[in-house]
């Protein structure tokens, strides 16, 4: 008897990206992984059985289509860029770049927050892992610099994150972004909480202000929740061990890039 594949479930981001260019993100739906794990995890560094994210990572594979190939990372909460065309193995950074088409950029999450880049003329594409400490070391802004074309032809797209409500966080965690840019608009993104010197963080407010400090304006997505959305996505803050979404976008093998 077959073995019935169990579909995953995908999110495309709704942002005007030209039709040259792709992205998604995956659920948690569907997939293969088991216990903690369960659906769709796209992690190997998660505890989950190696046989089960290779089967997942498979089930991807076959969603992108021939001649597209995912460029995975080391991800370390850091600014390191890298071009995924020329990239060895799995190199350790926390963003890459792309202006090949078939070369999909991707980052893992499960609570920080996945930013896909692409310009208007759709030459180039990216993907940067934010989590609280790559945000605040500027992921995002070594990022733009990384790209060959004016800041203000790309467009951005937030993914899924942990939700304003959910991120609870240290006075550490404010200071660090303060310290860096003390403006009203970056104290606005933290929200007492009712533990003494606890803040709740809106990390798309930061990222949208960290975007915009460096020409990137036109910015979409966000609103979503990991952590309050256990149907659809793994959060690392809800359950601890857990498994990893995906967020990738890449150039089209087949389109006509000139």
């Amino acid at each position: 008897m077959k073995k019935t594949v169990p579909s995953p479930a995908l999110i495309t981001p709704d942002w005007p990206a030209p039709a040259a260019v792709s992205a998604l993100v995956t659920t948690r739906s569907g997939g293969f992984s088991r216990g903690p794990w369960q659906g769709f995890n796209l992690g190997d560094h998660v505890g989950d059985e190696a046989d089960a994210v290779a089967a997942n990572r498979l089930l991807l594979q076959e969603q992108l289509g021939a001649g597209t190939r995912v460029q995975w990372l080391q991800q370390v909460h850091g600014t390191a860029v890298v071009l995924a065309p020329r990239a060895q193995g799995v190199p350790v950074a926390d963003a890459s770049w792309s202006g090949d088409p078939g070369v999909a950029c991707a980052v893992l999450t499960a609570d920080c927050l996945p930013v896909l880049l692409c310009d208007r003329a759709a030459t180039v594409v990216a993907a940067a892992h934010a989590g609280w400490r790559g945000l605040a070391e500027g992921v995002l802004e070594a990022t733009v610099r990384a790209l060959p074309v004016p800041a203000a032809s790309l467009l951005a797209w937030l993914g899924p994150a942990i939700g304003p409500a959910a991120f609870e966080v240290g006075a550490e965690v404010r200071d660090a972004f303060l310290g860096a840019d003390g403006s009203a608009a970056v104290l606005e993104a933290f929200t007492p909480a009712q533990r003494q010197g606890h803040y709740f963080a809106d990390i798309y407010r930061l990222a949208r202000l960290r975007l915009q400090a460096v020409g990137v304006t036109a910015i979409y997505g966000g609103g979503f929740c990991t952590v309050d959305d256990a149907a659809r996505f793994y959060s690392y803050r809800r359950d601890g061990v857990t498994g990893r979404m995906a967020s990738l976008i890449y150039l089209n093998a087949s389109a006509d890039h000139g």
